[in-house]
């Protein structure tokens, strides 16, 4: 089974491209629902965070408030570190048990992405074979996470800022889509690439 790592900076558009090859039946291992999963029903990890970041990030009912931890740790470079290193292993671990899962099946399907918004930043790099950038002008990107978010563009450029930047997420890549604004071109390219990538399975075997 190939494995594609899909990748891309804060809006980009990486779910909009994950869910255009979901529609082609190909199975999607995404490292922020995992994540969220992670916060939310594992409690060893919930009082991790509380002892790092202080019980002022909890809502009244004990859960973590996103919004809160979100201030934190996009805010200061350290913060971000230590977060990941709550985080990190632990996802990975379960993108390694979902890749073989889906791999043990009696039809394993040809290839499977794997959504890592910090592909290049948390050294994923050795669970996949190839890596997919989205990108996208920061203008338009910015624009996204606003609608989305409802952030203020200093926030937005605080993430911005902390990630890998676009040339060094490009000289990484394989393959690019570019995923500006016309739904239809961003569809033709992930047909495309779809097509490809059964081709480079069949190769595989």
């Amino acid at each position: 089974m190939l494995r594609v790592g899909l990748t891309g900076g804060i809006g980009s558009g990486k779910t909009a491209v994950s869910n255009l090859f979901a529609s082609h039946g190909v199975p999607i291992i995404d490292t922020d629902v995992i994540a969220h999963d992670l916060v939310d029903n594992n409690h060893h990890i919930l009082v991790e965070i509380s002892d790092t970041f202080g019980t002022d990030i909890l809502t009244t009912d004990g859960d973590v408030d996103r919004k809160k931890l979100a201030q934190i740790v996009f805010n200061s470079k350290k913060n971000k570190q230590l977060l990941e290193r709550i985080l990190h292993p632990k996802i990975e671990t379960e993108v390694k048990h979902q890749l073989q899962v889906l791999d043990s099946r009696q039809n394993p399907p040809e290839y499977a992405i794997v959504v890592v918004p910090l592909l290049i930043e948390a050294g994923y790099q050795g669970l996949i074979d190839r890596i997919l950038v989205v990108i996208a002008d920061e203008q338009v990107r910015i624009q996204r996470v606003q609608r989305r978010d409802h952030r203020s563009k200093k926030e937005i450029r605080a993430i911005i800022s902390q990630q890998v930047d676009d040339n060094k997420r490009n000289s990484e890549a394989d393959d690019i889509i570019e995923n500006n604004c016309d739904i239809k071109i961003l569809e033709d390219q992930v047909k495309n690439l779809h097509n490809k990538y059964m081709r480079l399975s069949d190769e595989l075997r």
